[in-house]
């Protein structure tokens, strides 16, 4: 276990930031620790909110089948508390926030589609809903200087060959798995898989192509809630951008695994047919895949 005020460095994204390790703030602790140890473990619970839901559920029974273990045996062993502190930044605060239109004909107007707030960058580096930052700081005025409690995650994989490594998408179980060779779990995450008017295509796949910060391509003709009188649009990139930060192609016109601004909702609410993970899910998956690699939908 990290002593109080021990100094450690958390890799995010591949930057090393200095943080000095506290004793964890009060937000239902518990679960709180159940989240960072599932995502420290690569089966993500999505949206860390200290508070536990369907898609920490799924987790914690896709770590106890893979691993052979139960989570509170895993939690006993764990060496790591399940929040430390971390000092924001000056680059962290100066942003560029904006907020973002509702509409998709002003979203195609703009340069970047960037976060809205240094709260909700602050969550997506940190795997965290804002709700939880808050509550994990109350008194906190998110100002550069200002160090605050964040959930203890891990750094995105290193991009690595991808090589034997599949990918098995569960509508049933709302679920992305990746396999390597042997057929070992080496990610889970929840993600959100079509609705009744846009079902996931079932069968099977490859991927074709990887898209890092990817622009959207809008076609109205392709959603069937569209707004009638909107044109087709190139939408700029962005981790606010309809796809997220990341586009993973399918041999299947139109289809995809790909991010999404509102990572609250993935596992939760339905999309328009393809595969939707939080941003830093899809980040980790797009590390752990290449292209040509296998793709199964199943029901």
């Amino acid at each position: 276990m990290l002593a109080a005020g021990a100094a450690v460095l958390l890799l995010i994204s591949g930057n090393a930031l200095p943080i000095a390790a506290q004793k964890p703030a009060s937000a239902a602790p518990d679960m709180l620790a159940v989240q960072v140890m599932l995502d420290r473990a690569r089966f993500s619970p999505g949206e860390i909110d200290g508070r536990g839901g369907p898609n920490t559920k799924r987790a914690i029974a896709a770590f106890e089948l893979a691993k052979g273990t139960t989570v509170a045996e895993s939690l006993a062993t764990m060496s790591v508390e399940p929040t430390i502190a971390y000092t924001i930044t000056a680059e962290d605060a100066a942003g560029p926030f904006e907020t973002i239109p509702e509409d998709t004909m002003e979203k195609a107007a703009l340069k970047h589609l960037p976060f809205e707030s240094l709260v909700e960058a602050l969550g997506e580096r940190f795997h965290a809903a804002p709700a939880l930052l808050k509550r994990l700081n109350p008194a906190a005025q998110f100002v550069a200087g200002e160090t605050i409690q964040v959930p203890n995650i891990l750094a995105v994989p290193e991009p690595t060959s991808g090589e034997g490594v599949a990918i098995t998408v569960s509508k049933r179980a709302s679920a992305l798995t990746l396999t390597d060779a042997a057929g070992t779990v080496i990610y889970h995450a929840p993600v959100t898989t079509g609705s009744k008017h846009d079902p996931l295509p079932i069968g099977e796949w490859l991927v074709t192509a990887i898209a890092r910060n990817p622009t959207f391509n809008y076609n109205p003709d392709l959603f069937w809630d569209a707004d009638p009188t909107h044109a087709k649009a190139k939408l700029p990139p962005g981790p606010n951008g309809p796809v997220g930060v990341v586009w993973i192609d399918l041999n299947k016109p139109h289809y995809g695994i790909h991010g999404t601004p509102e990572p609250g909702t993935v596992g939760h609410t339905s999309s328009h047919g393809c595969v939707r993970l939080t941003n830093w899910d899809a980040s980790a998956v797009a590390a752990l895949i290449g292209k040509g690699a296998k793709v199964t939908f199943t029901e």
